[in-house]
């Protein structure tokens, strides 16, 4: 009754790199025709980014969680880790790698949207504890842990804060 016709189409959409969600594209004259034979509107896409299973997205940052061997941690070593583009690149772990230590590696983030930089890439360290371990791994570990008792500065500051405050609250 309007003069207006529904019709279903395919449009093929380009969506420019380092769209993030809540992005809006507008497609000028692909929408609803217009009232009385007038212009047709405009159709807008909203872009919704699923998440990946490797990085989590901050802006044009990406993070990336990667485990690391005990062995590596504590002697230093390379790691292999991978890249938004499918790539790889190598990181040197230094010696004494804790838990949470992130580590940048410069441009290999996302796009900007507009402007044409990149972002970085932040590789946050996971150090592993080994499980399943043989009764000679055990005993190696046991011998290690005897030889290093008063190599670990993190616990033994955590403690010491700890005693601190229990003290505080018996006076």
């Amino acid at each position: 009754g309007a003069g207006r016709d529904e019709k279903n189409r395919a449009l093929s959409v380009n969506i420019p790199a380092g769209v993030e969600t809540g992005t809006r594209i507008r497609l000028a004259g692909e929408g609803e025709a217009g009232l009385r034979g007038g212009p047709q509107g405009d159709l807008y896409i909203f872009i919704e980014v699923e998440p990946h299973p490797l990085f989590e997205r901050d802006g044009v940052n990406l993070h990336c969680r990667v485990p690391v061997s005990l062995t590596d941690a504590a002697l230093g070593g390379e790691i292999e880790v991978p890249t938004i583009d499918g790539g790889r690149s190598r990181v040197k772990v230094p010696a004494g790698a804790q838990s949470g230590k992130q580590m940048r590696l410069r441009g290999k983030g996302m796009p900007a949207l507009r402007g044409g930089i990149t972002g970085d890439m932040f590789i946050e360290m996971a150090v592993e504890t080994p499980v399943n371990l043989t009764s000679k791994q055990k005993e190696l570990l046991r011998e290690f842990a005897e030889l290093s008792k008063d190599n670990n500065p993190e616990s033994s500051s955590f403690f010491n804060r700890v005693k601190s405050f229990w003290d505080g609250m018996k006076s």
